[in-house]
């Protein structure tokens, strides 16, 4: 019997942990609010995915099979990162004072505070 051990090496886009790879996916906040189909590279080339309405930083979405090769082959998750645009210009921080003043919104009701 012979047996591989194989490793690999540290990718600027992909992390592999056993058969499934993982990849961090930057949203707009809209994209992640409104839902969206955005395009997602992956090892074998980019694909359309579908961002369902609501999802929040740190969501994972599955596409199954779509991981390192093997019996079965493991997975790809999508992990979702909503960033922010930045408020350098008059327009964009009248757009966030806007969203403060229309929306009620505490990211940290959690927190209790």
């Amino acid at each position: 019997d012979l047996y591989l051990e194989v490793h690999f090496a540290p990718h600027s886009l992909y992390r592999v942990e056993g058969r499934d790879v993982f990849l961090t996916l930057p949203l707009a906040p809209w994209e992640a609010a409104l839902g969206a189909t955005v395009h997602a590279p992956t090892p074998t080339g980019a694909v359309e995915v579908k961002i369902p309405p609501g999802s929040q930083s740190g969501r994972k979405l599955r596409l199954k099979g779509r991981g390192i090769p093997d019996h079965p082959a493991g997975d790809l998750y999508l992990v979702l990162e909503v960033v922010l645009p930045t408020a350098d210009t008059e327009r964009a921080r009248r757009i966030y004072h806007t969203m403060a003043r229309e929306l009620s919104f505490n990211p940290r009701q959690a927190l209790g505070v």
